[in-house]
């Protein structure tokens, strides 16, 4: 790559930093002090950068709320580097789901999660959620087609077959979760039951 173009590359990954820093701050703020008593001073101040950044991105604090799929991407994205390549593939989405429905739980109170969801139902055009671009999908179709060369998830059944379903899992647990109002723990309720509904696609070399 030319001179040109790792400098577009650099920058590209410096407006990308401070995105995902503005998001991160954000979402633990509406955590931890919950999202109508978070200001936008409180997320420019925790995420280290200035109120023209944020305003670069985000028109208003309630553009925040759309960025779940950012949020949980970054997160895909560490959980991605801390496996390790020689594990079995269908065990390494047994990993991922654990993971993230137990971040999830800790991080991003139900109540916000529920009106989330409900408020992607009636948006208009494609939920960000349901984006097949985003890091979630392509991680977990690269885990899915090495696993079925690998013989440890079922080669018979297309990719986008299983990376469907997989997703359609993981967000009948969450909606499930918060009908019941949180009254049980979504991590340990996915610990068990998400291996049950993914048996299907373990491939022969497991069985």
């Amino acid at each position: 790559m030319n001179e040109i173009g790792d400098k577009a590359m650099e920058k590209t990954e410096e407006k990308r930093s401070v995105k995902s820093r503005i998001i991160s701050a954000a979402w633990e703020l509406f955590r931890d002090k919950g999202f109508g008593r978070t200001t936008v001073d409180d997320i420019i101040e925790k995420s280290g950068t200035s109120k023209g950044s944020f305003y670069y991105y985000f028109s208003a604090k309630d553009e925040l709320l759309n960025t779940l799929a950012e949020m949980l991407d970054d997160y895909y994205g560490d959980l991605e580097r801390k496996l390790e390549p020689g594990t079995d593939c269908f065990e390494k989405l047994l990993y991922l789901n654990r993971e993230v429905h137990a971040m999830m739980e800790e991080n991003i109170s139900m109540e916000l999660l529920a009106s989330l969801y409900s408020t992607q139902l009636v948006a208009q055009g494609e939920s960000q959620l349901l984006n097949e671009n985003r890091k979630y999908y392509k991680l977990i179709s690269g885990i899915v087609e090495e696993g079925q060369k690998k013989g440890e998830i079922r080669a018979d059944v297309p990719i986008r077959t299983v990376v469907k379903y997989y997703a359609m899992c993981e967000r009948a647990l969450v909606t499930e979760w918060c009908l019941g109002k949180g009254d049980y723990s979504l991590g340990e309720y996915s610990k068990e039951y998400f291996p049950v509904m993914m048996e299907h696609f373990r491939g022969k070399s497991n069985s």
